[in-house]
């Protein structure tokens, strides 16, 4: 069964930073596309972030300038780092592997911005 568990999520003051981290059990990882989307109560998931199997990359809006999303595929690992965070940025936090029509996602981490 395939897993991706995310980590790094938390309670975080404004202007600072954080790094998500999702380790994955995916065969092949290499070829997915991963990254991350977050959600709102009451809102849809959007897109943050994801990184191809040739290392380009795709952002949402919000993300651009802020985040970067990397991957190490000998960790079968896909890393955020997140800086100049808002109290915008709160939501959960999803993990997703994508190769076609094989998508899976992680149960999800909890950003809190706030002081």
């Amino acid at each position: 069964q395939v897993q991706l568990v995310e980590s790094g999520g938390g309670l975080v003051q404004p202007g600072r930073s954080l790094r998500l981290s999702c380790v994955s059990s995916i065969t092949g990882f290499a070829v997915y596309t991963v990254g991350w989307y977050r959600q709102t109560p009451g809102g849809q998931r959007e897109l943050v972030a994801v990184v191809h199997r040739n290392g380009t990359t795709d952002y949402g809006e919000s993300a651009k300038g802020r985040f970067i999303v990397s991957r190490d595929n000998t960790k079968r690992t896909v890393y955020l780092e997140m800086d100049i965070l808002t109290p915008s940025d709160t939501a959960v936090y999803f993990c997703n592997a994508l190769y076609f029509s094989l998508s899976y996602w992680g149960q999800g981490t909890q950003v809190t911005v706030a002081s």
